[in-house]
């Protein structure tokens, strides 16, 4: 009778992912629980009950709080699809590990992305993205739009991230293509699965050059500190580049189109940005991973033991999903928190933006994302960019990702 009753009662529950509201807009459910019922039960694919957390401080606790378990393989684990599900039976990395084994193999790799080492990456970043604004400009827009996406949204954190893994230069191309066709939502399962398998035999293959030859990349740093001395395994050394390679790719893609089409929807904002682009970069780069939160279905959990979060019993092997995008949205913890608005005062007393998620897991990477950002909007704004910018359609006419995913862009048109 028990059965019965639990599985009338998640019949009943609303399934997550939520859809957006619109294309840019966060799905409406989640302003709502902050408001009514903050912590609540919802319903995944494959009609499993899970903890839905939406308000800002409830989110920070399932992000810190040691009872709370990132293992995949355990019971109760919230996979959002049947491909998540499946993915979960790989090869961990850090991402998906609890302490202390999460910081012993994320130390590994964290030199590569302190502020100290992306700082002296920032000339590569400047000059990359110049190059690749030169040649969009070299190529014009005479003959119709261009798709800033593929000419320069894609290939410059793609670059980026493989130059630090240590991918030959002239191998840049053919990797940003695979990537490319891995996350493009048009690309068939078949297709995105083979596009997978290449990047993989790639970087197994980088792995075996780099234990004969190493150089001053990650990859080598990996090779020789940790797999030749026998502290890690070659397959995890491949998983982790992978990891590396492609866990922030799309979302930074995602990120450079979604900061030009939010300038282009403030006009008056975009102006200021473009009197002088260094002084406000910083802070529309911030306010802009608040109010679009690009990766935004990742802090998943499962409860290793009975606790409570604001106020509700949770019980051992619920899983738990915590809601950076509905936390960045928080009326409690951001003024009018639905406005953009890039010359917001940030009150780090109230609570911090959750852009890049919060305490040990929070995304290694955060200081280069935000460096290739700023460069980024910079560059196609500053002195020497793309006078005369515009979206070659309507907004309502832009290709967004499917609603119930990552807010994004798959396309975007424009001309100068």
């Amino acid at each position: 009778m028990g059965s019965r009753q639990e599985s009338t009662e998640t019949a009943k529950l609303e399934e997550f992912p939520f859809a957006r509201a619109s294309g840019l807009d966060p799905p409406p459910q989640f302003g709502q629980l902050r408001k009514t019922c903050p912590v609540a039960k919802v319903k995944l694919f494959d009609g499993t009950p899970a903890w839905l957390v939406t308000k800002h401080h409830d989110v920070c606790q399932v992000a810190t709080d040691q009872r709370l378990s990132k293992e995949r393989t355990r019971p109760g684990f919230p996979e959002l699809s049947a491909g998540g599900k499946q993915a979960a039976k790989n090869r961990p990395t850090f991402v998906d590990m609890d302490a202390p084994e999460h910081m012993k193999q994320r130390s590994m790799v964290e030199p590569f992305f302190t502020p100290a080492h992306v700082k002296s990456l920032q000339p590569y970043i400047r000059k990359t993205a110049k190059d690749l604004l030169e040649k969009m400009k070299a190529k014009g827009c005479a003959d119709g739009p261009v798709d800033l996406i593929e000419q320069f949204a894609l290939p410059l954190p793609s670059y980026i991230i493989y130059t630090i893994l240590g991918v030959p230069f002239e191998d840049l191309e053919f990797l940003t293509k695979q990537n490319a066709i891995r996350t493009n939502g048009s690309s068939t399962a078949r297709e995105a699965s083979s596009a997978n398998q290449e990047l993989l035999n790639y970087l197994t293959s980088l792995v075996d050059q780099r234990q004969d030859w190493p150089r001053k990349d990650l990859v080598s740093h990996l090779v020789t500190t940790q797999v030749i001395p026998g502290n890690l395994e070659k397959a995890d050394a491949v998983q982790i580049a992978f990891l590396l390679l492609v866990a922030g790719n799309a979302t930074m893609v995602n990120m450079i189109a979604l900061g030009i089409v939010t300038l282009f929807q403030h006009p008056e904002q975009l102006a200021l940005f473009r009197s002088n682009p260094s002084s406000h970069s910083a802070n529309f780069v911030e306010e802009l991973c608040r109010y679009h939160t690009a990766s935004a279905m990742a802090m998943r959990r499962t409860a290793k033991e009975d606790l409570e979060i604001g106020g509700v019993k949770i019980k051992a092997a619920e899983g738990i999903i915590a809601s950076n995008m509905s936390g960045n949205r928080d009326e409690d913890v951001f003024e009018r928190p639905d406005e953009f608005d890039m010359t917001r005062k940030w009150d780090s007393k109230k609570g911090e933006p959750l852009g890049f998620g919060w305490g040990p897991h929070k995304c290694i990477a955060e200081h280069l994302a935000k460096m290739e950002l700023r460069v980024a909007f910079e560059t196609i704004f500053g002195e020497g960019g793309l006078d005369g910018l515009e979206l070659a359609m309507g907004f309502d006419e832009i290709e967004y990702s499917p609603l119930r995913r990552d807010v994004g862009i798959v396309k975007l048109p424009v001309r100068w």
